[in-house]
C-alpha cells in the first residue's frame, strides 16, 4: 500500500477533488429480480451476481461538481492525500440518534485504485464514527459497483438492503453495514 495521509476537507481541497476519475469500470454487476407473486402479503427480492459479456466504464451516480454545493453539509469529509497531492475521498453522514454513519461517497482515483487506498479511506471513516460514539457504518454503492462490493466484503460488511431509485440519476442503491 502506498505511503497515504487521511485527513479532513478544507474548503481548497474541493475543486481538487472534483477533477478526481469518479468512473469505473465493471466487469459483473448485482442483478435485481423482483416477483410479487398471487398471494397476499408475500413480496420477494434476490440480488444475483451476473458477469457481464465485457467489461464497460460507469459514471459516477452522482455529479462531481455537487460536491461543491454539498460538502459543508456533510458531518466529515475526508480526503487522502498521497505526495501532496488528493488521491480519493469519502464524505460521512452522522445520524448521532441512531448511532450510524453513512458513507455517501468513496472515490479514488483511477490511476491508484487496487493499491489500499479505498480501504483505508473506509477504515479511517470507521474511526471517525467510533470517535463519535456511532459503532455502525453503511456503505452506498450501484448494483453495477461490483468493485465496491467486493471491497465491502473483503472488509466484512453484510449486506443490509437497497432503495430503488435512490440516486439522482434513478438507479438502485444498495446498502452494506458493519458494526464497530
Amino acid at each position: 500500500m502506498p505511503e497515504i495521509e487521511i485527513r479532513p476537507a478544507a474548503a481548497a481541497d474541493i475543486p481538487l477533488l472534483i477533477t478526481l476519475d469518479h468512473t469505473y469500470s465493471t466487469d459483473h454487476v448485482w442483478q435485481m429480480e423482483f416477483s410479487h407473486p398471487h398471494e397476499a402479503g408475500q413480496v420477494s427480492v434476490n440480488f444475483r451476481q451476473v458477469r457481464l459479456p465485457r467489461s464497460i466504464r460507469v459514471d459516477y451516480p452522482r455529479l462531481p461538481q455537487a460536491l461543491l454545493e454539498d460538502w459543508t453539509r456533510l458531518s466529515s469529509l475526508l480526503v487522502a492525500w498521497l505526495d501532496e497531492q488528493p488521491v480519493g475521498y469519502t464524505s460521512l453522514v452522522l445520524d448521532a440518534q441512531i448511532h450510524l454513519t453513512w458513507v455517501a461517497d468513496l472515490v479514488v482515483d483511477r490511476r491508484l485504485r487496487r493499491q489500499g487506498i479505498g480501504s483505508a479511506l473506509v477504515l479511517s471513516a470507521a474511526e471517525w464514527s467510533v470517535a463519535q460514539d456511532s459503532h455502525n457504518l453503511v456503505l452506498e454503492m450501484q448494483p453495477k459497483n461490483y468493485p465496491a462490493i467486493r471491497l465491502s466484503l473483503k472488509l466484512g460488511f453484510q449486506f443490509c438492503g437497497y432503495n430503488d431509485y435512490y440516486y439522482p440519476n434513478q438507479e438502485i442503491g444498495i446498502f452494506f453495514r458493519k458494526s464497530f
